[in-house]
């Protein structure tokens, strides 16, 4: 079979991709599946098979992966708070790092999308390759137990987990660093408002505003939170200012 921009990798090839067999290629299946693509294909069948996608392994997922990196986390930072561990876990499975891990085991190319999604890359969406990345964990929690997982998790995120430290997730917190250098500054808090919301169910665009005594930007995410995040960052860059020591 013959890979190409609008089919998915053949699933036999994904082994040596993701660095796991499954016993039930069905788990798999459903893993890889986008809403989209599952919507189409019951219209399609006249078939009931719009809930054969990943979504609810999303939730699976997204439990195993917190339970691996809090323990790895604990594991490499024995001595930091909770709160360190909170900000480093957080910074881990963001949808920034998920979307890297995703990328390099080219789970995009074993996607299943709609038509929409696909004219669009939806197989290259950062949108997308968070959620897939945790219905893939979930398919491989459930296939092969937590053990399977754990290595596929430490495996997926093993460079941010080489380069993870309290300080580095501190610097990132860009949320907390615009509420720090506001406070320095006597300018009181930042007031976060969600300015609209445009999209599909599945493919949300979020634009939200963050105001501060003197100043207004707004910026844009697939989700709240993202956007609540990319505001707080461009906030920071209109104040001029540098992280807190």
């Amino acid at each position: 079979m013959t890979k190409t921009s609008t089919s998915p990798a053949p699933l036999p090839s994904m082994a040596e991709a993701f660095g796991y067999r499954f016993t039930n290629p069905a788990l798999a299946e459903r893993a890889l599946t986008h809403r989209s693509f599952a919507h189409e294909q019951a219209e399609a069948d006249s078939l009931d098979a719009r809930h054969m996608h990943g979504e609810a392994l999303e939730f699976v997922g997204d439990s195993v992966l917190g339970c691996v990196v809090a323990e790895r986390l604990f594991q490499l930072f024995p001595d930091a708070n909770e709160g360190e561990l909170s900000r480093m876990k957080h910074r881990l499975v963001s949808a920034a790092s998920l979307a890297l891990a995703a990328e390099r085991i080219r789970l995009g190319e074993y996607l299943k999308v709609g038509k929409g999604e696909e004219k669009t890359g939806g197989r290259r969406k950062h949108a997308l390759l968070p959620d897939a990345f945790e219905a893939v964990i979930a398919a491989v929690f459930l296939d092969g137990g937590y053990a399977a997982a754990h290595e596929f998790i430490l495996r997926g995120l093993g460079v941010e987990l080489a380069t993870i430290s309290p300080a580095l997730a501190a610097a990132g917190d860009f949320k907390t660093l615009l509420q720090e250098e506001l406070q320095a500054r006597q300018l009181g808090q930042p007031r976060y408002r969600l300015v609209e919301t445009e999209g599909p169910p599945h493919r949300r665009s979020f634009l939200i505003e963050v105001s501060w005594e003197g100043g207004v930007v707004q910026a844009s995410g697939s989700s709240k939170k993202i956007a609540e995040i990319e505001a707080a960052r461009q906030a920071l860059d209109a104040i001029h200012c540098a992280p807190m020591e």
